[in-house]
């Protein structure tokens, strides 16, 4: 992924207005993100831990969408869950349901689509090996590191792609 400025971030947003853009917190670190390291830029909003955020850099430009984690009874902190990107498996709360309002009228009427997601949104550096704790685990995989990074792009396309569907 190419390093993306605030301004490119903050343009990027399907699902959201303007004004909610504008007011985003966007990450300070901009410069010191592993850019090349990242199928997407993703972030929780430090001031709202119901809220995160994800940027992914396609052909046409950057795609952003604002997620949230549906309030509800919670998981068991003791059963283990996959992400739906990555395939990453963590313990606990380490995987997340985020909900993303769909762009447009869809969203406007209160359509949401969800998925599984590594709750610190960090899929791009479990699948290069790059971030580990003794609570994540990888699956052995026989597909080369080149596919696994492809399998993750592409699952994160359908899901953009079932967010910007009206």
């Amino acid at each position: 992924m190419r390093a993306l400025t605030e301004s490119e971030i903050r343009e990027s947003f399907v699902n959201c207005s303007k004004g909610e853009s504008r007011r985003l917190p966007v990450p300070r670190d901009l410069a010191e993100r592993p850019w090349s390291d990242l199928d997407f830029l993703g972030w929780r909003d430090g001031g709202a831990p119901d809220r995160c955020y994800l940027v992914a850099d396609r052909p046409g430009g950057p795609v952003g969408i604002t997620l949230r984690v549906p309030q509800g009874p919670r998981r068991s902190l003791t059963r283990s869950n996959s992400c739906s990107l990555c395939i990453t498996t963590h313990a606990g709360s380490g995987v997340a349901l985020l909900a993303a309002r769909r762009a447009g009228a869809a969203g406007r009427e209160g359509n949401t689509v969800g998925t599984y997601v590594c709750a610190d949104l960090a899929c791009s550096l479990y699948v290069r090996g790059l971030k580990k704790s003794a609570l994540v685990s990888r699956p052995d995989e026989s597909l080369p590191l080149e596919e696994q990074i492809a399998r993750t792009v592409g699952r994160l396309d359908d899901f953009l792609a079932k967010v910007l569907t009206a």
